[in-house]
């Protein structure tokens, strides 16, 4: 996380959107102003990306129904991948941190003491116990065919993540003690109310967002993101034009430079509109939000 509030530059030259949360509800949809907004911010120029927990696999969709052609960051950004070209399902991989076996299984075994059943991910393999019983639900989830396993103990290679599902209450009640059962061996954070994540040391997407920045050659000064939970909290604070949907926790929203009307209302789609597209004068939708500026930016 940088050293205080990064400063804000006009014009925004990278945007990075989380998916879930963000740009996509439980039907799994990108309302068309958000489209319209995203393609007419890379008409101008702007790089847009997307930064998710998902599998970048499982992100490849909604990248391309966006017409993104920057790296696609997945796992919280512990797998980049490029955005494939000429009819290839997969872009070469950029960046693989992976989190180390024996940190995997120490994991399973203390999500199971907590009372969550994880399962696992590795590059664009998904790996379940073949008796969970939300094997379906995950499933269609992450749009993967599940690899099954009679349990996690045959693992013995390095995986990209680990997944701790639970209700709502026993997550959010974990993760300050994942944080500090695994500090320094795997990063714990959490990118949906059930979904309590493991990765390697180090990963966020924020280290993710910096190393995309780099590549594209844009200051962070000029890189706008948007995300709702506690895994967009570093990028969110990595960045120039830190967004954070509403729904997001307060803790997130401290570090964001602005806070999004809903995802109802394409809240995502109107920041671009507003900061990117330079929509500010122009009158509000009957119904719509005005965005609000947490930090005070200007």
């Amino acid at each position: 996380m940088a050293d205080g509030p990064v400063r804000a530059v006009f014009p925004i030259r990278l945007v990075v959107l989380d998916l879930d949360g963000t740009i996509i509800g439980e039907d799994f949809e990108i309302g068309e102003r958000t489209r319209a907004a995203v393609r007419a911010a890379i008409d101008r120029g702007t790089e847009v990306a997307i930064a998710t927990g998902r599998m970048p696999s499982s992100a490849m969709r909604f990248a391309d129904q966006l017409g993104l052609t920057a790296p696609l960051i997945g796992y919280q950004g512990a797998l980049i991948r490029s955005m494939p070209r000429d009819g290839r399902r997969l872009g070469r991989i950029l960046l693989h941190t992976p989190l180390a076996a024996d940190v995997a299984h120490q994991v399973v075994r203390w999500s199971r003491r907590r009372g969550m059943d994880p399962h696992l991910n590795h590059l664009e393999r998904f790996i379940i116990r073949a008796d969970d019983p939300m094997l379906d639900d995950y499933s269609r989830f992450v749009g993967a065919r599940a690899i099954l396993v009679p349990d996690y103990d045959v693992i013995d290679h390095p995986v990209t993540k680990v997944l701790a599902p639970g209700d709502e209450a026993t997550v959010a009640s974990a993760l300050a003690d994942a944080q500090r059962e695994f500090a320094g061996r795997a990063m714990a954070t959490v990118s949906h109310p059930r979904f309590l994540e493991f990765a390697a040391p180090g990963v966020s997407k924020g280290r993710a967002v910096r190393w995309l920045a780099r590549r594209l050659r844009v200051p962070l000064e000029q890189v706008m993101a948007v995300g709702d939970q506690h895994n967009d909290l570093e990028m969110l604070a990595a960045v120039g034009h830190g967004v954070a949907m509403p729904t997001a926790p307060d803790e997130v929203k401290a570090v964001a430079r602005h806070v999004a009307p809903p995802l109802a209302a394409e809240g995502a789609g109107q920041m671009i509109e507003t900061l990117v597209l330079g929509a500010r004068s122009a009158a509000a939708r009957p119904g719509e939000v005005r965005v609000t500026s947490p930090r005070g930016a200007a």
